[in-house]
């Protein structure tokens, strides 16, 4: 099995694509990068790489758990999997939802590295403001309330004034 490439050569990989690209990063333990891709909806993004003895698990921290509607925004997340290459959308034990992926250590080159990163920034940031108003409308409200109250800027919860008005229509 000389052709599948060890741990410490995906390490390498990975490290020289995240440097290449510019992204910032860090890593905690060998072979295990902590990576933070930037975003438009969703500022940030948090990516674990985790290299394995015979694969590369990716880990990426979407939303936490919605506090309405959860079997809508369960089958959103199901029905948007059919769309994602290499990931696919997963919920933890206390139902925050989170990117995960496994590849095989043979597939991980700078090309299919950047196209997972790619997968994942596209899928968390575009993704971010559908499941803000599945699962956090009444929150959004109660927000932007709280802060026209109190004489602060909205100017952050722009994207989310449909619901607004459509609540203060009755």
């Amino acid at each position: 099995m000389a052709d599948v490439p060890d741990g410490t050569a995906a390490a390498q990989v990975i490290e020289a694509t995240l440097n290449e690209a510019g992204l910032a990063w860090e890593s905690p333990a060998p072979g295990n990068f902590v990576v933070t891709l930037p975003g438009t909806r969703k500022l940030s993004t948090t990516c674990s790489l985790i290299v394995g003895k015979h694969s590369l698990s990716l880990n990426a921290f979407v939303v936490r758990h919605p506090d309405e509607n959860e079997a809508e925004v369960h089958r959103w997340l199901l029905e948007r999997n059919l769309r994602l290459f290499g990931l696919s959308y997963a919920i933890d034990s206390l139902g925050d939802v989170y990117l995960a992926g496994k590849l095989p250590l043979s597939v991980v080159t700078p090309e299919e590295l950047d196209r997972l990163l790619g997968t994942v920034l596209e899928a968390a940031d575009e993704s971010f403001n559908t499941l803000l108003e599945l699962g956090f409308a009444s929150s959004i409200r109660k927000e932007y309330a709280w802060r026209v109250s109190r004489g602060e800027s909205t100017r952050n919860l722009d994207a989310f004034s449909h619901l607004i008005e459509r609540s203060s229509d009755g």
